[in-house]
């Protein structure tokens, strides 16, 4: 139950849980748990739900002028991170994929879910995974999917490095350059509250629409 509390607290204001890391673990191991969470997002098929987008966007926040983080450590541990956890997925999907699925034991791994996903996959191809970057709970499957399917692992592993990296950059940045406007200070939650909302449109639209179309083909 306390990781429950927890996950919703960092889903609510991750700026909180970064200055207490920053002034606990110091400057070097302050990276740790932001590496873990990156890592664990896309590396774990169980944890789609951790906040990717905003924990980024936080992050470049605190790598501005006497923030407590270094910009070029920061984007580089956290691209190491998204890279690996994707790769984790990637092998966890080709050597365990269709046992985790038929099991039935993790709930995250709707029909529906999977059903888009494979949507994307089968539309773009190896481009998926990189497209699929900028998805929350696809991006988690993606990998996943494309492991168990088959996917090259060389074609794989090029996406894969090409989406992290710009995902990484592009949500840090965000931070970075915006994140100490007066406006985003003053309303840092609703700020928080649309990084989250923003990225989840085009997956709910997604499902909505595939939702839609098994109706009308019903």
């Amino acid at each position: 139950m306390e990781f429950v509390h927890f996950i919703i607290a960092l889903l609510q204001d991750p700026r909180t849980f970064i200055a207490q890391w920053i002034v606990q673990l110091g400057p070097v191991w302050v990276y740790s748990p932001l590496f873990l969470i990156i890592f664990i997002e896309t590396g774990l098929v169980v944890t789609p739900f951790l906040p990717g987008d905003s924990l980024l966007f936080c992050m470049g926040i605190f790598c501005a002028d006497g923030g407590g983080l270094n910009l070029g450590v920061a984007i580089t541990l956290m691209c190491i991170a998204a890279v690996l956890g994707n790769t984790s997925n990637y092998w966890i999907g080709r050597k365990a994929g269709e046992a985790i699925i038929k099991s039935g034991k993790v709930k995250a791994l709707t029909p529906e879910r999977l059903e888009k996903t494979q949507a994307m996959l089968d539309k773009y191809g190896n481009f998926a995974v990189f497209l699929t970057r900028f998805f929350p709970i696809i991006r988690t499957f993606a990998p996943f999917l494309a492991g168990m399917g088959g996917m090259h692992f060389g074609r794989f592993t090029l996406f894969n490095v090409l989406g992290g990296v710009c995902w990484v950059c592009v949500f840090t940045l965000l931070g970075y350059f915006f994140g100490n406007v007066p406006f985003v200070v003053e309303h840092f939650e609703l700020v928080i509250i649309g990084i989250v909302v923003i990225s989840f449109l085009p997956t709910a639209f997604g499902l909505a629409k595939a939702a839609l179309g098994k109706k009308k083909s019903a």
